[in-house]
């Protein structure tokens, strides 16, 4: 092979390492201290927090999950309705995460829902987790089972009765 030939493949192969770097960058969320839990072992019901951190310059915004733990699982939050009680409730347009920011998900506030569990949610089991962002695209995630943990400011509880 001669010289030019050589050149030419090195120059593409660093313009195509070039794109996949800048998409990597454009796309890069991190998850930290995910955990999930139900209120009781007979639970039909659990949920999921974790924060978020967008490491980018561009807004980003979670807009859905997936997981086979359940048979639904959905973006929640809590609302104050006009008698002053807080109820959960399906969070339609995701979650914004600004660009250098984080979003916690959070015991009493943004989380997500596991609707119709398959299987009650055992302490130390692991759930697998996609997350599907606008922009980043999915992020699969392992997320350990913690029924120990303690919520941090008075969390509510995820039974049937919220």
């Amino acid at each position: 092979m001669s010289f030019k030939p050589k050149l030419l493949a090195a120059a593409a192969l660093l313009t195509l390492t070039g794109t996949a770097w800048a998409d990597d960058t454009v796309a890069n969320i991190t998850v930290t201290d995910p955990y999930a839990r139900s209120s009781m072992a007979s639970s039909a019901t659990g949920a999921a927090f974790m924060t978020l951190k967008n490491d980018t310059d561009q807004d980003d915004r979670l807009v859905a999950v997936t997981s086979d733990v359940a048979e639904r699982v959905e973006l929640h939050t809590h609302v104050e309705d006009a008698n002053g009680v807080m109820k959960m409730r399906e969070v339609e347009g995701g979650f914004e995460v600004a660009a250098g920011d984080t979003h916690a998900l959070k015991r009493g506030g943004d989380h997500v829902m596991f609707l119709g569990l398959k299987q009650p949610l055992s302490d130390g089991d692991i759930i697998p987790l996609t997350l599907t962002f606008e922009k980043a695209g999915d992020v699969v995630i392992e997320v350990p089972v913690d029924l120990q943990r303690k919520p941090a400011g008075g969390g509510m509880s995820h039974s049937k009765s919220d």
